[in-house]
This record gives C-alpha cells, sequence and structure tokens, in this order.
C-alpha cells in the first residue's frame, strides 16, 4: 500500500513537472511574440516621422526643381502609398500579406527617394538652403533610426520563430496558434544600398 501511494506521488509530481514546464514554454512564446510586434512598433514610429519629413522635403524642393515636377509628384505617391499600407497593416506584424505589402510599398518609397536624391544634383542651389540641409539631416538620421528598428525587428522575429519550430515549444506553439512571424526583407536593389540624403 506504501508503495502504491509513493508511485502515486511520484507521478503527481512528474505531473506538476510537465504542467509547469509546457506552462514555461507557453510564457516564453508570449514573451517572444509580445517583443517582435514591440519592435514591429518601433520602425512604425520611425516610418511615420519619414512620412511626415518627406511632404516638407518635396515643398522645400520644388522652390529649387520646378522642372522636375514628375519626380516630386512621384516621391508623394509613393510616400502615401507606404503610409497607407502601413495604416492598413494596423500595426499586426502577424500580418503577412500585409507585410509583404507593406515591404513592398517601402522599397518603391526608397526607389523614388533615391530618384529624387540623383535628379537634386543637378540643382546646386539646394545644397546651399539651410532648410532644405535640416530636413536632409532629419531625414539621414531617421533613416538611421528605421534600419537600427528593422534589424530589432528581424532579431525578435528570429528568436520568436526559433522557439516556435523547435521541440517542445512547436507542440505547444501548434495548440495555441503561434503562428510564425515575418522578417521585414528588402524587396528591392535600391533599398539595399543606403538611401543617399547628402548633397
Amino acid at each position: 500500500m506504501e508503495i502504491i501511494f509513493i508511485g502515486m506521488a511520484v507521478f503527481a509530481l512528474i505531473g506538476l513537472f510537465l504542467i509547469f514546464y509546457f506552462i514555461g514554454i507557453y510564457n516564453s512564446l508570449v514573451r517572444k511574440r509580445n517583443e517582435y510586434q514591440n519592435s514591429f512598433k518601433q520602425i512604425d514610429v520611425q516610418l511615420k516621422r519619414r512620412y511626415d519629413l518627406i511632404p516638407n522635403l518635396v515643398e522645400t524642393a520644388k522652390k529649387f526643381m520646378s522642372h522636375e515636377r514628375e519626380t516630386l509628384e512621384a516621391v508623394i505617391m509613393a510616400r502615401n502609398q507606404a503610409a497607407g499600407a502601413m495604416k492598413a497593416l494596423g500595426g499586426n506584424a502577424g500580418n503577412i500579406e500585409g507585410m509583404k505589402n507593406s515591404m513592398q510599398m517601402e522599397g518603391m518609397l526608397s526607389q523614388t527617394l533615391g530618384k529624387l536624391f540623383a535628379v537634386s544634383e543637378s540643382y546646386p542651389e539646394i545644397k546651399s538652403d539651410s532648410t532644405m540641409s535640416d530636413l536632409m539631416e532629419e531625414l539621414k538620421s531617421t533613416e538611421n533610426k528605421i534600419s537600427f528598428a528593422r534589424q530589432h525587428y528581424n532579431d525578435s522575429v528570429t528568436d520568436y520563430n526559433n522557439t516556435r519550430e523547435v521541440f517542445p515549444s512547436n507542440i505547444i506553439a501548434g495548440m495555441f496558434n503561434f503562428i510564425a512571424a515575418t522578417l521585414w526583407e528588402i524587396t528591392n536593389n535600391v533599398e539595399r544600398e543606403a538611401v543617399k540624403v547628402e548633397f
């Protein structure tokens, strides 16, 4: 009788250990998911800052680049599409299609900004304008912050995805619908090169 009681106690302890072990795995997945989602919100903050700078930049550039209306309009259109894609995403980094669309729009925006900066090289008076210089410095700083935020986001996503894919975490992830997170990938070659914002 005593052996049966000891066996039941050991079985109960093993059961409790397994319950707490799986609770720990679940909590780890939740923390890592929250971390990558927070990291994504940091990208969103920096992108909004960039979206706010671009109209001022284009408006200032119009003074000097009146013959480049098509380029200036393309920048504003790309900015609006990128901002719209981020707004539609609504901060939900788990929306894979929305993430892909947002990455594509950001790539297009980077491409049109690159064209603007290339064309602006033909206008030496832009270099001497203090407002334009200030805006360019702000944009350069923002681009650096975006790059840092994307790197942090991708690191957080990789950590989360690794945790949800390894055994036995993959069992808990599957049971509680922890879906894979999407890395922020560069969608075109222009974005692979740093956006040149110096005159």
